[in-house]
């Protein structure tokens, strides 16, 4: 509201604002209701009041155009009452079993109360004098996820767990992050510091190419690789057209032969290769690299090994699919998200190093914060201030447990397989990528198993991008859509609907609805 300049701005009450600090409104609030709403019933919830809209993005940033920041406060349960009917109700419902989309799914009803305690704690994970307790859960968090990925002596994580000159991992908001520390360490170890030359944190990726006698820097990735290696070669001075994307098969996993020529062929010409990273749940498909084989040639020649398992990590729980993961025990460095399947909010990722001394290559002290020989974790971290999500990943760990998110990753796993099935059963809908972990791609495809030219190929794809917006617009369900090279096809630009399934709530039914949509929703576009 804009003020007159010929009034009097009306005084705010110091009280008034203290309150806000220290006592909730009445119980009849809007905003007490939709907290004892959610915490009765967060399905119910979510289901009355995310509402499937229409609307476009135009259309709903209308209501968040006005940048003045509003002169006097008002009540939290006016505020309340905005953001239900202009966020809440427009937001996407992940929750629901019928969003197969993305790789955001549903979170158990305990990370409610949980994070409300997290939030109000407010600790500051950068230093131990913001987080006393919240520190070594943290280390402990990463310790766990550590061992199942490492599987060490049990006096291994005694010694090394709570040491304060070391890290085991490394906390951060996402796998985003978590790649670019890894890879971070990885460029640090290969120019470290010598008798004459002070390492690349203080001279440079200038003075270090030189030093050690290489023309430029390279990270080898397959094609199927996650976006975040680009700008990780960005932000480490490397250059996004230093990223190498090795060719991938016809399972979408990465061709080693050509993996090998590549590595020889920038050995030959003096390019130093930061690192090779295999990825473990690949984003548009799920497949897993042939991690062994990888780790072979990059022990072969001295390279630092990642494995993105930001997706698949936690197969590794799974008894009867971990052999998927073969190899990723020789990683020196692995990507984890705790907010896919270990079901946390957003904003949880991982990095674990096989070597505890890896973090010496990034480590920083100052003298106010972060001190040397602190048990400050922030020496280690891409980030600064962080919260404190490893509570909430320590309570999915403690309360859903091993047999748990194994329980959760054979079912997600045999939902794609039964999901893959009725597809396959369809006289017009066909699988294009079969699912190895919980991932799968298919295609409606009216004139299945018929060739086709390239015009007709070209308007199917047109099609498919239709059905897609059409269905997401609806909000009944959801699936998201990707671009493919499938062999079937000639390996031509082939737009297909990409299906993630994590909700444990998904069923036959809802894939039965999610084709019978898409169906009528072609038809009508046809």
């Amino acid at each position: 509201m804009n003020q007159d300049h010929n009034k009097k701005t009306p005084k705010v009450s110091i009280k008034s604002i203290e309150r806000i600090f220290t006592a909730p409104e009445n119980s009849e609030s809007t905003l007490a209701k939709i907290e004892q709403r959610i915490s009765e019933n967060l399905h119910g919830f979510l289901q009355e009041n995310v509402a499937a809209t229409s609307e476009s993005i135009d259309q709903i940033k209308d209501d968040f155009v006005n940048t003045k920041i509003p002169d006097l406060p008002c009540f939290v349960s006016d505020h309340a009452d905005f953001l239900l009917e202009k966020v809440v109700r427009r937001s996407v419902n992940t929750a629901s079993p019928t969003f197969v989309g993305h790789m955001t799914s549903a979170i158990p009803y305990f990370m409610l109360p949980l994070s409300k305690m997290m939030i109000a704690l407010n600790q500051n994970l950068i230093k131990i004098e913001t987080s006393k307790a919240f520190t070594p859960l943290e280390r402990q968090v990463i310790a766990m996820i550590h061992r199942l990925a490492y599987d060490r002596s049990e006096s291994f994580y005694q010694t090394k767990t709570h040491d304060p000159k070391i890290a085991l991992g490394m906390f951060c908001s996402g796998g985003t992050l978590a790649n670019l520390g890894a890879l971070w360490i990885a460029r640090n170890k290969m120019f470290a510091a010598s008798k004459d030359f002070g390492g690349i944190q203080q001279e440079g990726l200038h003075r270090a190419l030189n030093h050690y006698g290489y023309e430029d820097a390279a990270i080898l990735v397959s094609e199927r690789g996650h976006y975040s290696f680009a700008k990780s070669a960005d932000l480490l001075g490397l250059g996004r057209k230093n990223v190498h994307k090795i060719k991938t098969d016809s399972n979408n996993k990465i061709k080693v032969d050509a993996l090998k020529f590549e590595v020889e062929r920038l050995k030959r010409n003096k390019i130093a290769i930061i690192g090779i990273v295999g990825i473990a749940g690949t984003t548009e498909t799920g497949n897993v690299d042939p991690l062994d084989k990888i780790a072979e040639i990059a022990k072969e020649h001295k390279i630092h090994f990642h494995v993105d398992a930001a997706w698949g990590g936690p197969v590794l729980f799974s008894k009867k699919h971990k052999y998927l993961m073969n190899g990723v025990q020789e990683a020196d460095s692995i990507t984890f998200d705790a907010h896919k399947q270990l079901y946390v909010p957003m904003g949880a990722g991982m990095v674990v190093f096989k070597d505890d001394q890896y973090a010496e290559a990034i480590k920083q002290s100052a003298k106010y914060v972060i001190r040397a020989g602190s048990h400050d974790l922030g020496k280690f971290t891409v980030e600064g201030s962080r919260p404190g999500m490893a509570l909430l990943v320590h309570s999915a760990l403690h309360i859903i447990g091993k047999y748990g998110f194994e329980l959760l990753m054979d079912r997600g796993i045999k939902k794609a397989n039964s999901f893959a099935k009725i597809i396959s059963e369809q006289e017009d809908f066909e699988v294009i990528t079969e699912p190895e972990t919980n991932i799968l791609t298919y295609r409606y495809n009216p004139k299945k198993g018929q060739a086709f030219d390239l015009d007709e190929h070209e308007k199917l794809n047109e099609l498919i991008i239709a059905i897609q917006k059409v269905q997401r617009e609806n909000g009944k369900t959801f699936v998201s859509r990707t671009t493919l090279k499938p062999e079937a096809y000639n390996f031509k630009e082939t737009i297909v609907f990409r299906v993630v399934l994590a909700n444990p709530l998904t069923d036959n039914a809802i894939f039965e609805r999610i084709l019978k949509e898409q169906r009528e929703i072609a038809l009508q576009l046809y």
